[in-house]
Formats: C-alpha cells, sequence, structure tokens
C-alpha cells in the first residue's frame, strides 16, 4: 500500500500534492510537484497551503505545477481502511479483573538492588 504524505504545516491534516524546495543562492522558492522522496530540507504541501503560498520580499516564487489537485484515494488506501475497521471490531474488550485486592510486595532482591514499583498481578491475586 502506499503511503500518503501529509502537508508540512503544523497541524494540517491534509494530503500533500506539492513539494516546495529553496535555492538560497538565487532568493528562490520552487514549487514543484510531489517529489518521490520526502527530503529534509524541502516541505511538502497541499493544495490549499501551496496555491497561498508567498515568499519574503525580493524573493521569486518558482511554480512548476500549473494545476493541483488532492489526490483521490486508491483502491489499495480504501481497502486497507476497510480491513482496519473489520479488525479494530473483531477485537474483544479486556474482562473486568474485578475489585482491587491488597496484594503483599514481592521480596527484595537478593543483590540489595531496588526493584521497579510495577509488577504483573494475575486475574487469581497471584503475583
Amino acid at each position: 500500500m502506499r503511503s500518503v504524505r501529509q502537508c508540512s504545516r503544523t497541524a494540517c491534516p491534509h494530503a500533500a500534492v506539492a513539494t516546495l524546495t529553496y535555492v538560497y543562492a538565487d532568493s528562490t522558492a520552487v514549487l514543484g510537484p510531489l517529489a518521490q522522496l520526502a527530503e529534509p530540507h524541502s516541505y511538502d504541501l497541499c493544495v490549499a497551503h501551496a496555491e497561498r503560498l508567498t515568499a519574503p520580499r525580493g524573493w521569486e516564487i518558482v511554480r512548476l505545477t500549473p494545476d493541483l489537485q488532492a489526490p483521490e484515494p486508491s483502491r489499495d488506501d480504501l481497502l486497507a481502511l476497510a480491513d482496519a475497521v473489520r479488525e479494530a471490531g473483531r477485537r474483544r474488550a479486556p474482562e473486568p479483573v474485578g475489585p482491587l485486592e491488597s496484594v503483599p510486595p514481592p521480596p527484595a532482591p537478593e543483590d540489595g538492588r531496588r526493584r521497579g514499583h510495577l509488577r504483573v498481578v494475575h486475574g487469581d491475586g497471584a503475583p
């Protein structure tokens, strides 16, 4: 299944459709098609953020993406979502453990080191 990259803008949940890179030597921002791989020094943008992109004063924006459109979900994406929903529906809720009981602490280790205070307590009350 192909994974859909999200927009790099903070808190934006939309799918990325374009990649923004900078050419600092030329004071140019380049907005092009979504790159094959995510690069650490580029930004993936959704349709809305790509269309509203502005550059700092003195910079030029080169747009290589004439018509931006949000990607349609592929059949694989829809099938994966349906499978995930089915799997979540199959999981049973955990059975209630019952009332909390006082469990004595385990004996101290023989090497003198202190052990953590968390431990597994089975349903029958035995540690």
